[in-house]
C-alpha cells in the first residue's frame, strides 16, 4: 500500500475541501440510498484517514493505524456505489476535480486488495474477451445482421473515410443495439464512408478505469489506435459518451474525434439528412460523461428541434446540472437495486415533464431507463437520438 495513484496535486486538493457539503446535496446515491456514508464529503475523509495511517510522522506522532481490513473493506463498499457522474465536481465551490480523485482512490483499493469481487470478474472478462461481459469479440459487429438490406461487407471495410466505434454495451446488449443499427441506416442515407472494426475494435477502457484497473488500459488504447490507423480514417465516431470521453481524455489525438450527437447535427445543418414530420412532445437527458464531461449540450438539442413536429421541453435539472440516470461508474454490476433507485427518481422526474419520450445521446442511458420503464410497465418512450432522427428519416 502506497500514495503512488495519486497525483502530487490530488493529494494538495485533499487540504482543499471546506467541508461544504455541496456534493453531498446533489450526488444521486446519496440521495437514493439516504446514506451520507456514499457522498464525496464521507469519501475524502475516508482517503485522508488512509494517507495518515501510512505516513510515519503521523503513526508516531497521533498514534495514527492504518485502518484495519474490515474497515477498509467497508469504506471500500461505498466508494465502489457511486456512478461517476461527475456532479460533485461540477457544485465543488473551490473546483477539486473529484471525479478523477474517485478513480485514483479506487485504483488505490484495488492495489490495497479492499475491493468487491465483481471487480476481479471485470477484470478476467477483459482480458479473456477484450470486452467487459466476456462475450466473443469476433461477435462486435453481429448487430449488422439485424438491419435490412445490410451489405455484404456488413460495413467492415479495409478503409474507409469515417471509423464508427460501436462501444461494448451496443455491441451486445440486444435492446441498445438498435442505436448502432439506426446510425448505421443514417449515414448510408446520407452518404457517409464509415467502416466498423469487427474484432478489431477493443473495449475503450473506461470499465477499467472505473474499476480501479489503469494498469490494463494502455495494450487496449494503443490496439484500438492501430486498428483506426490502419484504416486510414480522417475521423473517429462514438453514440458512446464514454468511449468518447476515453478518447477524448486519455488518448493521444492522432485523429479527429466527434460524437454521433455532433456528427449528426453537422449533417442535419448541410442538409444530408431528409427528415419527416414526427408528432411527440419529449425531453432531452443529458449523459454525464457527454454533459458534465465533454461540455456537448448543444448539438442534441439542435437535432432534436431541426425535426417538424417535435415538442421538446427541458427536464427541471438539465444540462450540466442533469441528475444521473444511474448506469455509470460499473454501478449495476456492484449494487443493481442503487442503480434502480437513482433510474426511479430519473424517470420521476421525466414523467414530471409531460413528455411522450426521453431522449438521450448516450447507449447506457438507454438501457438503465428503458429496463426500469419496462420492468415497472410505466408509459414512456426511451430513445437516443440516432433512434429519434432515424424515426424521423425518409428513405
Amino acid at each position: 500500500m502506497s500514495n503512488q495513484d495519486y497525483t502530487v496535486s490530488q493529494l494538495m486538493a485533499l487540504e482543499a475541501c471546506t467541508n461544504c457539503r455541496s456534493c453531498v446535496e446533489v450526488c444521486p446515491a446519496v440521495t437514493a440510498a439516504l446514506d451520507a456514508e456514499l457522498s464525496g464529503l464521507y469519501r475524502i475523509g475516508g482517503i485522508k484517514e488512509i494517507l495518515r495511517g501510512r505516513s510515519g510522522l503521523f503513526r508516531k506522532l497521533f498514534k495514527k493505524r492504518l485502518p484495519d481490513e474490515q474497515a477498509l473493506d467497508r469504506f471500500s463498499g461505498t466508494v465502489f456505489r457511486c456512478t461517476l457522474c461527475g456532479n460533485c465536481q461540477e457544485v465543488c465551490p473551490v473546483g477539486i476535480r473529484l471525479k478523477e480523485l474517485w478513480v485514483s482512490l479506487r485504483q488505490d483499493l484495488v492495489h490495497s486488495d479492499a475491493f468487491p469481487k465483481k471487480i476481479e470478474m471485470i477484470r478476467d472478462n477483459l482480458e479473456a474477451s477484450h470486452n467487459v461481459f466476456d462475450e466473443d469479440n469476433e461477435e462486435r459487429a453481429d448487430w449488422v445482421e439485424d438491419m435490412r438490406d445490410a451489405p455484404d461487407h456488413g460495413f467492415v471495410k479495409d478503409r474507409a473515410d469515417v471509423v464508427y466505434f460501436t462501444g461494448c454495451v451496443a455491441a451486445y446488449f440486444p435492446l441498445a443495439q438498435k442505436i448502432p443499427i439506426a446510425l448505421a441506416e443514417i449515414l448510408e442515407t446520407a452518404g457517409v464512408d464509415f467502416t466498423l472494426m469487427g474484432e478489431d475494435e477493443w473495449c475503450c477502457g473506461f470499465p477499467m478505469l472505473g474499476a480501479g484497473l489503469k494498469e490494463m488500459f494502455g495494450a487496449f488504447m494503443e490496439h484500438n489506435l492501430a486498428a483506426v490507423k490502419q484504416r486510414g480514417a480522417g475521423r473517429v465516431i462514438f453514440a458512446c459518451p464514454s468511449c468518447f470521453q476515453m478518447w477524448r481524455e486519455h488518448y493521444p489525438r492522432e485523429a479527429p474525434i466527434v460524437h454521433a450527437s455532433q456528427f449528426l447535427m453537422d449533417l442535419v445543418r448541410k442538409g444530408r439528412v431528409p427528415l419527416k414530420d414526427l408528432s411527440m412532445t419529449v425531453t432531452y437527458h443529458d449523459p454525464c460523461d457527454l454533459g458534465r464531461g465533454a461540455r456537448v449540450f448543444d448539438a442534441p438539442r439542435e437535432v432534436i428541434r431541426a425535426i417538424p413536429g417535435v415538442k421538446f421541453v427541458e427536464l427541471p435539472q438539465n444540462r450540466e446540472n442533469c441528475q444521473c440516470c444511474g448506469g455509470g461508474g460499473n454501478l449495476e454490476m456492484i449494487d443493481a437495486g442503487l442503480s434502480a433507485e437513482i433510474a426511479r427518481r430519473k424517470i420521476d422526474q421525466v414523467l414530471s415533464t409531460g413528455a411522450d419520450a426521453v431522449i438521450t445521446s448516450c447507449q447506457q442511458c438507454v438501457r438503465t431507463m428503458t429496463t426500469f420503464v419496462k420492468r415497472n410497465k410505466v408509459p414512456l418512450d426511451v430513445l437516443d437520438i440516432t433512434q429519434l432522427v432515424r424515426k424521423a428519416l425518409y428513405r
